[in-house]
C-alpha cells in the first residue's frame, strides 16, 4: 500500500470551506481512480492546519492520480490554504482494531532516520508500538509510512475520541523515547488533530 499525504495551513476562519470541498468533490474524484483504498481528512481548527491522506493498492496507481488530483487541489482548498505541502510515502505497518469515529483524534509523529535503518525502523513500530497501542483504552488504528529514499516519515495513532488520546500521552511519549532510541530514529515533529473521516478498511491491511 502506497499513501499521499496533502498537509496544509491557513486561515482557521475559512477551514471549513476546504474540509466541505474535500469531503464531496475531493472524495467523488479520488474515488473514480483505479486502485484507491481509501482517505483521511483530519484538522486542527484552532491553529487552522489540514491534513489529507489518500491510500493507494501499488506505487502506480497513486502516481497516476496525482495529475488529476494535482490539478484540483488547489482551487479545493481555497480561499483557506496559504501553504500546502506534498509527500509520498510506502505504508510500512498498519493495524486495526476498530473504524476511527468522526470527532476522534490522531496523533502524528514526524520522523527521520538513516534510510539504511527503514526496516529496522518498521520491524521496532511493529514488534513495540503496536502492542502497547492495541492495549490503550480508545484505540482504532495505527500506521507506519516511510520514505526509504529520504529517510523520512509519519508514525500515526487514531483514536475513538479525543479523551483517549490524551489520556495516552504520558505513555505514548515513554514509549516513543524508548523505541526512537532502538530503531535510530528523531522525532522532528508531533501534532494531533480531530478526525473528519477515515474510511481504510482493514482488508487493505499490508
Amino acid at each position: 500500500m502506497f499513501v499521499r499525504a496533502v498537509y496544509a495551513t491557513g486561515d482557521p476562519a475559512r477551514i471549513e470551506a476546504a474540509i466541505r470541498a474535500l469531503n464531496s468533490e475531493g472524495r467523488d474524484l479520488l474515488a473514480d481512480r483505479p486502485e484507491y483504498r481509501g482517505a483521511g481528512v483530519f484538522v486542527d481548527r484552532d491553529l487552522g492546519k489540514l491534513l489529507a491522506v489518500s491510500w493507494w493498492g501499488s506505487e502506480a496507481a497513486r502516481r497516476n492520480s496525482d495529475q488529476v488530483m494535482s490539478e484540483r487541489r488547489g482551487p479545493m482548498l481555497e480561499p483557506f490554504a496559504g501553504t500546502v505541502a506534498v509527500r509520498n510515502y510506502e505504508v510500512a505497518v498498519f493495524r486495526s482494531a476498530q473504524l476511527p469515529r468522526t470527532g476522534g483524534g490522531l496523533r502524528c509523529a514526524w520522523v527521520e532516520f538513516d534510510p539504511a535503518d527503514t526496516d529496522l525502523f518498521a520491524e521496532t513500530f511493529r514488534s513495540s508500538a503496536v502492542p502497547r497501542l492495541e492495549a490503550l483504552p480508545g484505540f482504532a488504528q495505527c500506521a507506519l509510512f516511510v520514505d526509504r529514499q529520504r529517510g523520512r516519515g509519519m508514525a500515526g495513532s487514531l483514536f475513538v475520541d479525543r479523551a483517549s488520546m490524551a489520556a495516552s500521552r504520558t505513555g505514548q511519549a515513554a514509549a516513543r523515547r524508548a523505541d526512537s532510541a532502538k530503531a535510530r530514529v528523531t522525532v522532528v515533529g508531533l501534532e494531533e488533530f480531530e478526525v473528519v473521516h477515515a474510511d481504510v478498511h482493514p482488508a487493505y491491511a499490508p
